[in-house]
């Protein structure tokens, strides 16, 4: 018999114990797959559960902490009431304690659990020029792209109230809605007592807040004061007017939104440099114009407009994208996804035409897009200082406009924000917690949490790492596998996000063949 060598028994104890330490490895993974995997049926698209059980997911909760995981989430009726830890041990061993089974349940395995993204500045819109556009379309994009929430800033306000009570009671799917009715419709009030009026006249017709255009500075501080005596909420789209971002905060506003009113709150000659034949009716002119504004604020002064505004609480909106096509034309005009999510009634609407707002690009240059790339380098700065002394930064899309389609938009928002500077977690913090907190519903919306709605959505990846998850998946090979929502789930509604979008993807495609004869 040949005997091994004292180095070939070392070599061989090695390798057994090299395979002994291997198997435990491989056979936990086995075992997690197996007990994070759903154990009841598939949710009914459309369908509310009595009970719905979210297994082995990651967890962000969207109050700005990071994220953690496997967790099992539980969902009766309309609220979350049960979050709980799954410890990697027990997990292996089998001796986990879960849940028991629900009526309907999802496998999170691999994918991310997170509060429904809000939308603060949305517009709902059945037209555009007068051409009529399908809700369906709108919001089954809302929805599909994880969006459950939707401030309502500006539209037919009865019609829309209306559309507010049908997705309370699930009749419809849509986001939930806070309607925040028009001040400015005719005759325009023109003294404190029919401002006043307007304000009690909007709240009895069962409008949730105001939305303000440009605001003369008599009315300006009633109107707020209304508003707060009636609990109604105020966003100010303010412009080249009396009011700016000093009056806001005088007043208490809810939130500025877009970003007119605060770099001109620090000029300190008190006006724009406009030239002498400026015409702000002029959108073309109003436009080129305004990417000139930023350069002009001081900014020591702007400094003291942002802390008047922390300091009265008044939330910032910045809706970057909305302005995006002015400092680059040619990537707003091509966005991948126009060939199948862009409706023809929008498209024709995005066109250059002096009769649509927000299309004002006929005669738009380099010179243009080099002086708005400045613009934004100094309001990306501008916002992040707001934050760092404790302002509210909110989300919002304003699409239907300036080559922005709904929900795409949104995603669009949040990767600006990140562009700004603010870290992925604070960034998805601004679409939940954030956003509910301008909307006053921190208490039950905008966080994973027990006791809070259930607006919730699973995402097919990690938003942390890369945004872009967010949108729908690219049928190209390169653009890679996965991504996309795969379940929106909205008052304890879940909704296969996929098949809306598809579904989205459809009327646009019917909505693009022509007539038959």
């Amino acid at each position: 018999m040949i005997r091994p060598s004292v180095s070939m028994r070392l070599l061989a104890s090695w390798a057994a114990v090299a395979l002994l330490c291997a198997l435990p490895s491989r056979m936990p993974a086995q075992s997690t797959a197996r007990t994070i995997s759903a154990r009841g049926p598939a949710p009914t698209h459309g369908v509310r559960p009595k009970r719905l059980v979210i297994r082995g997911a990651m967890l962000l909760e969207g109050n700005g902490t990071p994220a953690e995981g496997p967790k099992d989430i539980v969902i009766e009726g309309n609220e979350i009431t049960q979050i709980v830890s799954l410890d990697p041990v027990s997990l292996r061993d089998g001796t986990a304690r879960r849940p028991p089974a629900g009526d309907a349940e999802i496998d999170g395995t691999g994918k991310y659990v997170m509060p429904g993204l809000i939308n603060i500045h949305g517009h709902v819109q059945d037209e555009r020029a007068g051409i009529a556009q399908p809700l369906d379309y709108q919001f089954k994009l809302w929805l599909g792209m994880g969006i459950t929430t939707v401030r309502d800033v500006s539209s037919e306000t009865a019609k829309t109230i209306q559309l507010r009570a049908k997705s309370l009671a699930g009749e419809i799917a849509a986001p939930r809605l806070y309607v925040y009715a028009r001040y400015a419709y005719m005759p325009i009030p023109r003294n404190e007592a029919e401002a006043r009026q307007r304000v009690r006249d909007l709240k009895q017709q069962g409008a949730d807040g105001i939305k303000l255009f440009g605001m003369d500075k008599d009315v300006y501080l009633p109107v707020l004061d209304e508003a707060r005596k009636l609990g109604m909420g105020t966003a100010h789209h303010m412009a080249v007017d009396e009011t700016n971002a000093w009056d806001a905060a005088a007043g208490g506003l809810s939130s500025i939104e877009h970003w007119y009113g605060v770099p001109d709150a620090a000029i300190l000659d008190g006006a724009q440099h406009f030239p002498s034949n400026f015409n702000y009716a002029d959108e073309g002119m109003r436009f080129r114009w305004a990417g000139r504004l930023w350069r002009e604020a001081d900014p020591a002064r702007l400094q003291d407009v942002l802390k008047a505004m922390v300091k009265a609480g008044v939330a910032w909106n910045p809706t970057l994208e909305i302005y995006e096509a002015s400092r680059d034309l040619q990537r707003a005009e091509s966005q991948p996804w126009f060939a199948e999510y862009l409706h023809p009634t929008l498209d024709k609407y995005f066109k250059p035409d002096p009769s649509n707002h927000g299309s004002y690009f006929a005669n738009w240059s380099s010179t243009d897009e080099a002086f708005w790339k400045e613009n934004y380098r100094i309001w990306f700065q501008a916002v992040r200082d707001f934050e760092k002394l404790g302002g509210t930064v909110g989300v919002g899309e304003d699409a239907g406009f300036i080559y922005q389609v709904y929900g795409f938009g949104l995603i669009r928002e949040l990767e600006l924000q990140q562009e700004a500077g603010f870290q992925t977690l604070a960034v998805l913090q601004h679409a939940t917690a954030n956003n509910a907190k301008i909307l006053k519903e921190g208490s039950r919306l905008g966080r994973v949490r027990p006791g809070y709605l259930a607006d919730v959505i699973i995402v097919n990846g990690n938003p942390l790492e890369d945004l872009k998850v967010f949108y729908p998946p690219r049928a190209d090979a390169a653009a890679g596998p996965g991504g996309g929502v795969a379940w929106t789930i909205k008052d304890g509604i879940p909704y296969d996000a996929q098949r809306l979008l598809r579904e989205a993807r459809e009327i646009v495609a019917r909505a693009k063949r022509p007539a038959s004869n």
